[in-house]
């Protein structure tokens, strides 16, 4: 390579770094493997609609890099010696996309949504 087009290449790659908005670092940019047709996961099976859920939606619990639940919109629980009774606690400032607050009602309204369709949720539709 030439001295010249060395050059060119550096003086490319500094326009390149300092015109690039401070925020740039923060995009992720992500190539799915289909088409993303179906936004609700409770409707379909896709991998790309789950995968989209879990980036866009929030849920009680999610689980951290080593798969053991984490609270998301809660704040913290609690469990009834009987273990049959468990309450949640909203974390303070939940909001939908209207700016409206989430309510544990909504949360319930999601839980019973998500049990009708979903087997592994018929048992806990029993108990909401």
């Amino acid at each position: 390579m030439s001295i010249r087009k060395f050059l060119a290449a550096a003086v490319l790659t500094l326009l390149t770094v300092i015109s690039k908005p401070a925020f740039a670092e923060s995009v992720l940019r992500v190539v799915p493997l289909n088409e993303l047709k179906i936004l609700d996961p409770i409707w379909t099976t896709a991998y790309s609609t789950r995968d989209h859920g879990y980036l866009v939606y929030d849920t009680l619990f999610g689980m951290d890099e080593n798969f053991r639940p984490q609270s998301q919109m809660v704040e913290k629980w609690s469990v009834s010696g009987d273990q049959l009774t468990w309450t949640f606690v909203l974390r303070e400032g939940l909001k939908w996309s209207d700016g409206s607050a989430v309510t544990a009602e909504d949360c319930v309204a999601s839980l019973r949504r998500w049990a009708a369709r979903d087997t592994q949720g018929q048992i806990l539709a029993s108990w909401l």
